[in-house]
């Protein structure tokens, strides 16, 4: 029968105490339970993992009456009522002794289909499941509360890089000739991974529109472009594809930048949205992505999307370019930025990089904005080459991280380009282990709130 799929992410340091506990060199089974945050998007079902809790062997893992080893029914009762008071998924792990091959045996299926339905009694409607995991390899089986199954889409490990296991090698398929050059370097199951992803890119101006192009060209399958903004005389010197006719007709970002990429994306799904990102139903379409460019100047955008990449397990890369003329035309800085934001990693707003008092100018109407002048000073200086570096760096680094092509670990720096200076900077971000939004929010899922806008 075939089953729809289901997602599952996790962060890679949680993954890496999952296989430090089920594979700790003995070769024998092991068990633990994983809670997980839960992303419904139609009829796509992503589990995020959160919280490992390992069960001890000869307490909480003990003989199976009807396989070699199961986990104790206390420690089970005690975990689905947490999940469920949680609202998060519940999943019992362990272990087979396999590499790239991994599934269930008959006696797992049979003791899944004996206690699964009185679990999801318990839980009141959380999914329960199961996973068993080779040494480079996951299968799963998970159980929803109107009674259908879902096997493993993929399972994603979420650090600097993306690295991805199934329950078997992945068949390769032909590639088309217009990525030939591309293939020769990543190869034809990295194009699938781009075919296949979902990647959104927020803020379309002199920044985004590049990151747009290139995402294009690149063959990512599914681009979502987000931009509230018509185009203006003053954008066209740094928005690709804008042309004098667009300012005339007053075009939307959006508009531009869907025909330029169909340009060269003849297959893909592109979904412009005409939005704020800071508004909720703009905001909920990005549970699901794989990626997201962060390339909007707003303090409520930086809120948002610091969030999903926390909450919802979502490799970010926030970019941004900036000029400080100075007295004399002479300048006091000319940089571009380049920040990664990972789940528990590079959170914007642990680095002071959210600022309390421009979010609640920001949230005060424009006509409450005129009245206290603000808003109303000169437009910042902007050029497209500041811009193409962080789009370019932005990018480049997508595809080696996505793609899992760096041949050794890199830390999710900040970069900053000073080129009035000639200098770059690799910034260390900090991590405040009390903050509300990286510490609090992590992998929860739909359990928690975004901080939106409603309308």
């Amino acid at each position: 029968m075939n089953r729809k799929k289901c997602d599952i992410l996790v962060p890679a340091g949680l993954h890496q105490q999952i296989m430090e506990h089920l594979f700790p060199g003995d070769r024998d089974e092991h068990g633990a339970i994983l809670s997980a945050g839960v992303v419904r998007s139609g009829a796509s079902l992503r589990l995020l993992v959160q919280h490992v809790e390992p069960a001890r062997f000869g307490t909480d893992y003990v003989p199976g009456q009807y396989g070699y080893r199961a986990l104790a029914p206390t420690f089970i009762h005690r975990e689905i009522i947490r999940c469920r008071d949680s609202g998060l998924a519940y999943l019992a792990i362990h272990n087979h002794d396999r590499d790239r091959h991994v599934d269930f045996s008959l006696i797992d299926i049979e003791s899944h289909e004996r206690g699964y339905p009185a679990l999801l009694d318990i839980g009141r409607g959380v999914p329960v499941g199961a996973l068993v995991y080779g040494r480079r390899s996951v299968a799963a089986d998970i159980w929803l509360a109107d009674g259908s199954r879902r096997t493993l889409g993929s399972y994603s490990v979420v650090g600097q890089g993306i690295t991805r296991f199934n329950s078997r090698p992945v068949e390769e398929r032909d590639s088309d000739a217009a990525h030939d050059r591309q293939v020769r370097m990543f190869g034809a199951a990295g194009q699938q991974i781009l075919r296949a992803s979902k990647i959104a890119v927020v803020g379309l101006g002199g920044i985004g529109s590049l990151v747009a192009e290139w995402l294009a060209r690149l063959g990512v399958g599914n681009l979502i472009l987000i931009d509230q903004d018509r185009i203006e005389s003053s954008n066209l010197s740094r928005v690709v594809g804008a042309t004098r006719v667009d300012v005339e007709t007053r075009q939307l970002k959006t508009q531009i930048a869907i025909r330029h990429a169909r340009e060269m994306a003849v297959d893909a799904k592109l979904f412009p949205i005409a939005g704020d990102v800071a508004v909720g139903s703009v905001a909920r379409v990005l549970r699901d992505c794989d990626f997201i460019f962060l390339a909007a100047d707003s303090m409520r955008a930086r809120l948002v999307v610091n969030a999903l990449a926390h909450q919802y397990l979502i490799p970010v890369i926030q970019m941004g370019a900036k000029i400080r003329p100075g007295n004399a035309g002479r300048l006091e800085d000319a940089m571009s930025a380049v920040r990664h934001i990972r789940p528990g990693i590079g959170c914007l707003w642990c680095n002071g990089l959210i600022d309390s008092t421009s979010l609640a100018i920001e949230a005060k109407s424009d006509e409450e904005r005129k009245e206290q002048a603000y808003g109303v000073q000169e437009p910042n200086p902007s050029v497209i080459t500041l811009n193409a570096v962080a789009a370019a760096h932005a990018v480049n680094d997508f595809l080696f991280d996505f793609l899992g092509l760096r041949s050794r670990g890199v830390d999710a720096n900040y970069l900053h380009f000073h080129f009035d200076r000639d200098k770059i900077e690799r910034v260390v971000p900090r991590r405040d282990r009390e903050c509300t939004e990286c510490v609090q929010r992590l992998a929860m899922g739909d359990a928690l709130d975004l901080p939106v806008l409603e309308g």
